[in-house]
């Protein structure tokens, strides 16, 4: 397996032990002892969070995320990868524009060009105001657009089918630049 170094925090440097604990009553440590006792590790990712969830009693959110961390801890699967292997970026911004300005910087060829160099996006799907599917280079993105208010939105965006740990760090780098572009772009 291709190392993660660079590809980001793997989810207990994220979620602290003491926070774990306080919303569900196990830190990080006994959860995974807990599931190690289980024989989690001979499991799916969607048989353990549905052991979490069904038998355990544990909120879906904090589900997922003892579920990662123990496959990331167990040497599972990497930071930047998902369940099935596949390698992945994301990326977020809240931007003081309304949805559809912000939709149309991916969907406008020429609003796309000024925060967006290139061509190698091509949309693919579109449920407008909501979400969009593109092409990106050797990747797929899908971005979603979350109202915050009239004028203000939270664009998110996974950038699927890389090819390793060093493709998702340099992606996580290069989403982060551009989302800062698309901000300076579209704020007054």
């Amino acid at each position: 397996m291709t190392s993660s170094a660079g590809a980001g925090k793997k989810i207990t440097e994220k979620l602290s032990a003491d926070v774990l604990k306080a919303s569900t009553g196990r830190d990080w440590d006994a959860w995974f002892a807990l599931l190690d006792a289980w024989g989690a590790t001979g499991r799916t990712h969607t048989e353990i969070a549905r052991h979490l969830t069904d038998d355990l009693a544990v909120d879906g959110w904090y589900a997922q995320s003892i579920t990662v961390g123990y496959e990331q801890e167990r040497g599972l699967r990497e930071v930047g990868q998902s369940s099935t292997g596949e390698w992945q970026a994301s990326g977020s911004r809240t931007v003081e524009a309304p949805v559809a300005r912000c939709e149309a910087a991916f969907t406008d060829a020429d609003v796309r060009r000024r925060w967006l160099p290139g061509s190698e996006f091509s949309l693919r799907t579109r449920r407008e105001g909501k979400t969009l599917s593109a092409d990106y280079g050797n990747g797929r993105l899908s971005v979603s657009f979350t109202p915050k208010g009239e004028s203000k939105t939270q664009v998110a965006l996974q950038h699927t089918k890389l090819a390793d740990a060093a493709e998702v760090a340099a992606y996580k780098a290069f989403w982060k630049e551009r989302l800062a572009a698309l901000k300076t772009l579209l704020e007054p």
